[in-house]
């Protein structure tokens, strides 16, 4: 499956360990940052859904670590979608080294959409028709997207 985006970036010194590669941990948050830029590039803008009282937490997260990033070296990923249902998301990530192309991990994040007015499950086809309809266009390639 194609990607939706790929984000780049690169490894910043605060975000690796005394063994000068990256810690775990930031893995998680440059699945954050690479979800914001391709949901943008999408068109589904998280500033405006929150402001329209709809959020998307995660509800699991898992990365299988292949080998290590260190500072200051380029790094791509690619976000694809996994599975879309109107209620909940899944994406996959492809983290690589730019220069090479080797896998540095491979990761999966799930969301559920949230409405922030009664703090339960928002079903987008209902609450953002808008969203709803750009989300269900990305996912069009897997077979679960009855929302």
């Amino acid at each position: 499956m194609p990607p939706l985006a790929d984000y780049r970036m690169r490894v910043r010194y605060y975000e690796t360990d005394q063994m000068g590669i990256v810690h775990h941990s930031n893995y998680v948050r440059w699945m954050e940052e690479a979800r914001i830029h391709a949901l943008n590039e999408a068109g589904v803008s998280l500033r405006s859904m929150e402001a329209e009282g709809i959020q998307i937490p995660v509800t699991a997260v898992s990365c299988e670590y292949r080998k290590s990033a260190r500072f200051d070296d380029a790094v791509r990923i690619e976000i694809c979608p996994v599975r879309y249902n109107g209620v909940r998301m899944e994406l996959a990530y492809r983290i690589l080294r730019e220069e090479t192309g080797e896998l540095l991990a491979e990761c999966r994040s799930s969301h559920c959409f949230l409405d922030t007015r009664t703090g339960h499950p928002a079903g987008l086809k209902r609450r953002a028709p808008k969203y709803h309809r750009i989300l269900e266009e990305l996912f069009s390639n897997n077979d679960d997207k009855d929302g």
